[in-house]
């Protein structure tokens, strides 16, 4: 074995141990779309005057005025609350400088735990001046006396209170006990630590100083501006003193888990700044477990279509890379445990799509090959093979830098499951690269180099040009003749697909308008006018209703509180025997208007970045021809989904997305060609020479576009009907795109083309064979 060979069979055989050994020994993160549970994004807010105010008079901390800090201790905060919930596993990390995500696997109550999280806890202990007498007086801080505020005690009589005398960062410890001697119920006891016991004597021995019954003989405790307990101090404590022993206790109409919270917030500390739940999004258990599945089955079943798809059309070399197929699975799965990624559901979704980006660089390859050994005339399955591979490369680092570039823009612009799908589709494209390049490499130069394989090279799949490529020998078109026709179609199918968006409206979903979107099982089939009317009745006139098949129905509307979520849960339970809620999601106005301007950005980037390496690769005249077509892909996708009413939501920007790189990779593979004939050729008119190279790359674009139509397909049939969707637009993309790249950026090059001398605008670099 020659040492280039044994070097890149050394490589590979090191790759797959090193993958293995990750594989065995690192376990995969899920996602909670995957294992179930509840995701809460907080958004940090500057606290307001009224918090300022009191935390100054209080002469306590107030928190960090830089808003990292401040972040950084509300994390800490949040820590320790979602640690005494008792929930294994959760995770709370920074996103952005004022967002923290947090998620809690298996907690289906999200109203239980966006409560818990979201309150700022801040405790403080006011001596009371008295009932507030002046008619003027409401709850709130009072502007002619700034270190005094009115607030309502438990019965509702408002308190005017002086600035408080102790704070949270007082406080040692609480502790949720039950008064099983008196029977007085639930009470927190709370212990002072330091200058806070006695501060805790001087409060109570000034009130005590004041006759029994008089209001100001009480203390009000209060947590995030609600009188909680104003206990009037007893006769017993005399007057100056005050109660010793820095602790008391806060009594009230608690019950056990009401007492425990309490404690745990003041024990947990109060949050430097004030936070608001911007998204929120559970998973039930069943629909994690459904999702694993079906993805599951949709990886086995594609790939084991794409590969027989591929042992057939290229017998040896393509059983070779089947088994590359394997191991291109391997490493991803190695690649995304080693980085700690989380894998979500449309990362397994690009787990999958990735294997149609193996076979694309493999069918190049293998094309290149066939190309090779029919245009020489002693030429060998192994010399040929390695040609194809010398030839291909080209093609196969411009199509995979451009997808590359989608998922890096899904990562960086995205949120939430989408930018999952960006990191796992960008860990795939770089593993079909190594696969393909390395792996099948080593595994076919070997095979084809075998007594066997030089006695019967048919077998091995590259001596023979191949039934597409034999047909278009035999039949000889000319489809370039007359480009403007391509063109003319494709703006017919532009105006139908603009006329869908502006007649039908594009459905957006609840990441780009803020709302809610709530997902029942039901035991029993629920009509959609039914549901509707009933909602209206319940006070949701708005409410939008959708059947999501079988015994699932979907529930959106604008933003709502938990409360009228539960509202929505209830009318639902009425009309069948038993609900069941799959998914809820809580997307913030705000929140909303951000996420639909970052994914016109992303679109726009997107579209930029392409032209922008297309440009550098093919000069401006290609490049601007490969981006129209995308820019036609783009608005004929969005088309077919408004003419079909279908959600335009954060899974469909990642499809979308997603076929700008596959339309790339078409566009990318013909131009490719082209430069090379034109540095054969230059003299030659451009439509002849785009005539041939269009003519010269379909067999690889059938070929690819029916491994990656398998893949795509199982997608939608058995991907359940979270990527049935994603599988559709995918589908539709891959068409569209696959059309495009033939008939509207070549059509477009020509037109432009023919107006310029030959050579202009057109790169001629690249060293192709003599031969050809």
């Amino acid at each position: 074995m020659p040492g280039a060979p044994r070097i890149r069979a050394l490589i590979s055989l090191a790759i797959i141990a090193l993958s293995l050994a990750v594989a065995v020994t690192v376990p995969l993160q899920l996602g909670l779309d995957l294992r179930g549970g509840t995701q809460i994004v907080l958004e940090t807010r500057p606290p307001s005057a009224a918090d300022a105010g009191a935390g100054t008079a209080a002469g306590a901390d107030s928190g960090p005025a830089d808003p990292s800090s401040a972040a950084d201790r509300t994390v800490e905060v949040l820590r320790g609350r979602v640690d005494a919930l008792g929930v294994s596993e959760a995770t709370i990390v920074r996103s952005g400088s004022d967002r923290i995500v947090v998620e809690l696997p298996g907690v289906q109550d999200p109203r239980h735990a966006a409560d818990l999280l979201g309150r700022t806890a801040q405790l403080t202990i006011h001596p009371v001046l008295g009932i507030a007498a002046d008619p003027d007086d409401t709850p709130a801080p009072l502007p002619k006396r700034p270190h005094q505020q009115v607030l309502p005690d438990e019965s509702g009589a408002l308190l005017r209170l002086r600035a408080p005398a102790l704070t949270g960062t007082d406080v040692a410890s609480a502790d949720a006990l039950f008064d099983r001697e008196t029977g007085a119920g639930w009470h927190v006891a709370v212990d002072f630590k330091g200058a806070g016991r006695d501060g805790w004597a001087r409060l109570t021995g000034a009130a005590a100083c004041r006759p029994a019954g008089d209001p100001a003989r009480r203390v009000a405790i209060v947590l995030d501006g609600k009188v909680i307990s104003s206990p009037q101090v007893d006769p017993s404590v005399p007057c100056g003193s005050g109660i010793g022993g820095g602790a008391t206790r806060i009594s009230g109409s608690f019950d056990g888990t009401e007492a425990r919270e309490l404690a745990l917030l003041i024990q947990g500390g109060a949050l430097p700044v004030p936070v608001e739940t911007v998204e929120q999004r559970v998973v039930g258990p069943s629909l994690g477990d459904e999702a694993i599945r079906a993805g599951a089955w949709a990886a086995v079943i594609g790939t084991a279509l794409t590969a027989l798809f591929i042992g057939v059309t290229y017998r040896l070399v393509g059983v070779l890379s089947t088994v590359a197929l394997a191991c291109y699975g391997l490493l991803s799965y190695a690649a995304l445990a080693a980085v700690g990624a989380t894998l979500t559901l449309p990362g397994l979704a690009g787990f999958v799509l990735a294997i149609g980006m193996a076979v694309d660089a493999n069918v190049l390859v293998f094309e290149r090959a066939r190309e090779e050994y029919a245009s020489r005339e002693r030429a060998t399955p192994r010399s040929s093979l390695t040609a194809g591979f010398r030839g291909a490369f080209s093609a196969i680092a411009d199509s995979n830098i451009t997808t590359l570039i989608a998922a890096g823009l899904l990562f960086f612009l995205a949120s939430g499951p989408v930018r999952g799908f960006g990191v796992t589709l960008g860990i795939g494209v770089l593993a079909s690269m190594v696969s393909a390049l390395v792996v099948t490499r080593s595994l076919a130069e070997h095979a084809v180099a075998r007594p066997w394989a030089r006695r019967r090279p048919r077998l091995t799949g590259i001596a023979h040009t191949g039934r597409v490529r034999d047909g278009l020998h035999r039949w000889n078109p000319r489809p370039m003749r007359r480009p403007r026709r391509w063109l003319a179609g494709s703006a017919v199918a532009l105006v139908l697909a603009a006329s869908g968006v502006a007649v039908r409206g594009l459905d957006l979903g609840v990441e780009f308008t803020g709302g809610r979107l709530v997902e029942y099982a039901t035991t029993t089939p629920v009509g959609s006018d039914r549901l509707r009317g009933a909602l209206a009745e319940a006070g949701f006139p708005h409410a939008v209703v959708q059947s999501a098949g079988g015994d699932r129905i979907i529930v959106r509307t604008g933003p709502m509180t938990n409360a009228q979520a539960a509202s929505v849960s209830e009318v639902v339970k009425g009309l069948t025997p038993r609900a069941e809620t799959v998914r809820d999601e809580s997307i913030g106005p705000s929140l909303g208007r951000e996420l639909r301007r970052g994914a016109l950005i992303a679109l726009g980037v997107a579209l930029a970045a392409q032209l922008v390496y297309l440009a550098a690769r093919f000069r401006w005249l290609l490049g601007t021809s490969a981006v129209v077509a995308l820019t036609h892909d783009v608005v004929i996708l969005l088309g077919v989904f408004a003419w079909w009413g279908k959600p335009v939501d954060g899974v469909f920007l990642a499809a979308l997305l997603t076929v700008i790189g596959y339309s790339v990779n078409d566009s990318v593979v013909v131009f490719d060609r082209i430069r090379e004939l034109r540095r054969l050729d230059g003299a030659a008119p451009f439509s002849r020479t785009a005539d041939r190279a269009l003519l010269q790359t379909l067999p690889r674009t059938v070929n690819t576009g029916l491994g990656a139509a398998f893949i795509l397909t199982t997608l939608a049939v058995f991907g359940g009907e979270a990527l049935t969707d994603f599988a559709l637009a995918l589908l539709v993309g891959l068409a569209v795109g696959t059309y495009s790249s033939m008939f509207v950026a070549t059509p477009l090059a020509i037109e432009l083309g023919d107006r310029l001398p030959a050579g202009t605008g057109v790169p001629s670099s690249g060293r192709p064979s003599a031969e050809r």
